[in-house]
């Protein structure tokens, strides 16, 4: 087994309202990206091989962090279709989409219960099936040669997390709002299992004059 270095995207388009529009970095997004790669380059963390979802956002990560790696695309590191069902609780159920980013704190727990009991008709997956493939794909990347190095997303990660500390859904819910853009989480091989002993580090944002750019959306 090898450990694996998940990182969240950049900051991507906080504005938006739909999957497509959200699906690019903004310019602080870019940046964090760039430091995130200088800081793992000057501190000597080696990785083999990297690996990222196939949508843009991801990509823009990993040419920003210029790690010199070719990235292996596999879209089971996708990110989880927030936008998407949101909308469909809201068309099924009344759950109005938020409209104000505080308000996100309360509605993303709740998208998570309704999907996670099959509540939501227009899911485009089940939660099964997007907790299927989140195991499916870490433990075939775990399986592989070296150190790894994993760029996705904030619902991906906060399911890597549930699977491997066995959080319920409102735990794993209040985890992925915490999770900053482009922070780094570890899991560790330890008796034959993986244990997380990194969770949403920004080394690279720590400084002062960085601290404006530790961004959640």
């Amino acid at each position: 087994m090898s450990h694996i270095t998940l990182i969240r995207h950049g900051q991507a388009n906080s504005e938006a309202k739909d999957e497509a529009s959200y699906d690019r970095l903004s310019p602080l997004g870019h940046q964090q990206a760039q430091w995130l790669g200088q800081h793992m380059k000057a501190t000597g963390q080696p990785h083999h091989r990297l690996y990222t979802g196939t949508l843009r956002r991801h990509a823009e990560t990993a040419d920003g962090m210029a790690t010199g790696l070719t990235p292996i695309r596999d879209a089971r590191l996708n990110e989880l279709e927030y936008f998407t069902l949101a909308t469909a609780l809201e068309a099924e159920h009344g759950v109005p989409m938020p409209t104000a980013q505080p308000e996100f704190v309360y509605h993303l727990p709740r998208v998570f219960a309704a999907w996670q009991a099959n509540e939501i008709e227009g899911a485009p997956e089940r939660f099964s099936e997007f907790e299927a493939r989140v195991n499916d794909v870490i433990t075939e990347i775990g399986a592989g040669d070296g150190p790894a190095l994993v760029v996705t997303s904030g619902g991906l990660i906060s399911m890597v997390m549930r699977q491997h500390l066995d959080l319920d859904i409102t735990k794993m819910a209040n985890l992925a709002l915490a999770i900053m853009n482009s922070s780094m989480h570890r899991l560790y091989p330890v008796g034959g299992t993986w244990s997380p002993v990194m969770f949403n580090a920004v080394p690279h944002l720590e400084t002062p004059d960085r601290h404006y750019a530790q961004t959640h959306v």
